[in-house]
């Protein structure tokens, strides 16, 4: 059986990026306005930087950073404490015959880039990009 190269390729499909961001910004709204039951996650400032959906749509990661990047594990534990309530909100917001199961992972995308501007601010590595 031959594969779909539009699907079956190393990137995503289009509905798995149009899926994955209207759950980013679906858990974006919802955790900003505060409309979880659960207080200890409402104290809470967490950006939600990227949300990933497996090629069957049932599994969605959302990549999260709490504001200041203190209280990392805290953050991930109150997201999977209520990833019942936020996956029924992130169903209902979108209309989805089925909602995905939630994941929550650290968004270490900034710390990359500090380490990439470090890196940039070497002296060796200047005088290689002068040259």
């Amino acid at each position: 059986m031959a594969k779909n190269k539009f699907h079956d390729g190393p990137g995503p499909s289009q509905r798995q990026l149009r899926v994955g961001e209207l759950i980013r910004r679906t858990l974006s709204e919802v955790l900003a306005r505060g409309d979880i039951h659960d207080p200890e996650l409402n104290r809470l400032s967490v950006t939600v930087g990227e949300a990933r959906v497996s090629p069957d749509l049932k599994i969605a990661t959302a990549y999260v950073l709490p504001l200041g990047g203190k209280g990392q594990d805290e953050a991930i534990g109150f997201l999977a404490r209520n990833k019942g309530e936020l996956r029924r909100i992130v169903g209902k917001k979108l209309g989805l015959k089925y909602a995905p199961d939630l994941r929550f992972q650290l968004d270490e995308t900034f710390d990359r880039l500090d380490d990439t501007r470090r890196m940039f601010e070497q002296d060796a590595v200047r005088r290689d990009l002068d040259d």
